[in-house]
């Protein structure tokens, strides 16, 4: 069967045909995205503006006429933490669905670490034990950990990479103290994670990361794909450590020119760098490896696993 899945994040509304049926890994057959930054789009009190009304409805609206064109056997529309978590969240979700006829099932935190989860297990499977799960959005940060499909503990928290650019890195270049006070904030937050939540559970036997963020990282960090295998180089932290000086000193408009660095990525990348050596730090973890399968991945997994059942 061809599936759709339409994804509003913080950073982009995504759409995703695949192929997919019971038992097989599901082939892509087209992919598009509208770079938004709905972040940029809150005002003072956290509802979405009117602007980010009209980039949202004008994007999910092409969207939904891609799939029309292309003909889909079913389509799954999700929004994450921009909508989820925005002051006039369910009066945008009701313009949505009365300008574009797409209802947006709207996931909690808890539900993306869940649903990444399970696309990160069927991408790495049984053998890789005990994982520990990093997922940086644009508006969260989600941890998740366990050795079955669905983790066992999972956590979102408010440490998106667009989210905090904003809050923390609005100057580019930021100052030192900016920088700082970025890191201090997240050591605190990850900290308390890792004592409360995560306190627990067994050291992992893989680490795994997810996001376009990450995926950028490890391509800046890590250097190109195994040209035989394709698989993403690791992340380490002293390679992590070493790159955050010079991200530090650009501008945003000029990183988008380092290897694996979009435009749409470059003005955020620091602040991903950031959050990410200071997650890595707190849960002591030396090196991570890169899942190219994520929530939509997941989603799909999910939707095709309960046809199976029925």
């Amino acid at each position: 069967m061809r599936l759709g899945v339409i994804d509003v994040g913080s950073n982009t509304v995504h759409l995703l045909v695949v192929d997919a049926h019971p038992g097989a890994s599901p082939v892509p057959y087209h992919s598009e995205r509208s770079t938004l930054r709905l972040m940029r789009f809150l005002d003072a009190e956290g509802a979405i503006v009117e602007e980010g009304q009209r980039l949202l409805i004008d994007a999910i609206g092409s969207a939904a006429a891609t799939v029309a064109e292309i003909g889909v056997d079913d389509v799954i529309s999700t929004a994450t933490s921009a909508i989820r978590e925005a002051a006039n969240g369910e009066q945008v979700l009701a313009r949505i669905a009365r300008e574009t006829g797409v209802e947006l099932q709207v996931l909690s935190g808890d539900d993306e670490a869940r649903i990444t989860m399970l696309a990160v297990r069927r991408w790495f499977g049984w053998s890789a034990g005990e994982i520990l799960l990093f997922d940086i959005g644009g508006g969260s940060f989600e941890i998740a950990q366990g050795a079955d499909e669905y983790p066992d503990v999972q956590v979102s928290l408010p440490l998106g990479a667009g989210r905090v650019t904003i809050n923390h890195l609005r100057d580019a270049p930021p100052a030192r103290e900016a920088v700082s006070a970025l890191r201090a904030h997240a050591r605190a937050v990850f900290t308390e994670a890792r004592d409360t939540v995560f306190a627990d559970r067994p050291r992992p036997t893989r680490v795994v990361g997810t996001s376009k963020t990450i995926r950028s990282l490890g391509r800046l960090v890590g250097g190109p794909a195994d040209p035989l295998t394709g698989e993403a180089a690791p992340i380490r932290y002293e390679g992590l450590k070493e790159w955050e000086p010079t991200l530090r000193e650009m501008p945003s408009e000029v990183r988008q020119y380092l290897p694996g660095i979009t435009p749409e990525r470059g003005y955020q990348i620091l602040a991903g760098a950031i959050l990410l050596r200071t997650a890595m730090k707190v849960f002591d973890v030396p090196t991570l490896t890169i899942s190219p399968w994520a929530l939509r991945e997941g989603i799909v997994l999910r939707y095709i696993d309960a046809l199976d059942r029925a």
